[in-house]
């Protein structure tokens, strides 16, 4: 996954983001090819990460089990998070979250990384290439120009897949 990953790496920015992607596009045209590219931007990312898939998906994906399991579950920042709003002196009832990481942790990224990281089989089963920068996605692809129709379909089942959610993945 590193590989796709310009974010949170050594020597990795959006400007190494912005030319891996627009090498590859500009390598497909001088080729002759035609190329598509679709970019992705999760509103709150972090926030999006629902606990129990994500607790799922370290056990079935990444097979962490057992007491580092019950300390995420149980111990960890993802156990007994609580919001509420507030204003001026007033504040309303905390309700408990079922949703989010922590943003501004190394474990938060980690977490959120190994939870978006099935993209990158939805992306590959369609043959298209994607590069990630934090929570933003490029996905894109080339095809010969009696190709299109074919492409076009590639990137909207992507999507489609990617609409639907992670969860099922």
């Amino acid at each position: 996954m590193l590989d796709v990953q310009s974010a949170y790496r050594a020597n990795h920015s959006t400007e190494t983001a912005v030319l891996r992607v627009l090498s590859d596009i500009l390598g497909a045209l001088d080729r002759g090819d035609f190329a598509v590219l679709t970019l992705l931007d999760l509103s709150a990312a972090f926030d999006t990460i629902d606990h129990s898939t994500l607790l799922r998906r370290l056990k079935t994906t990444y097979g962490i089990c057992g007491i580092v399991i019950w300390w995420f579950k149980f111990k960890s920042y993802l156990h007994n998070r609580q919001q509420s709003v507030r204003c001026i002196n007033d504040s309303s009832t905390p309700s408990p979250l079922e949703f989010g990481v922590p943003q501004c942790s190394v474990l938060g990224l980690i977490l959120f990384l190994l939870c978006s990281a099935p993209i990158l089989r939805v992306v590959q089963n369609r043959n298209l290439h994607v590069h990630l920068y934090a929570d933003d996605t490029q996905v894109y692809g080339f095809c010969r120009p009696s190709e299109v129709c074919a492409l076009q379909d590639h990137v909207f089942a992507c999507m489609l897949q990617r609409r639907r959610g992670l969860d099922e993945i």
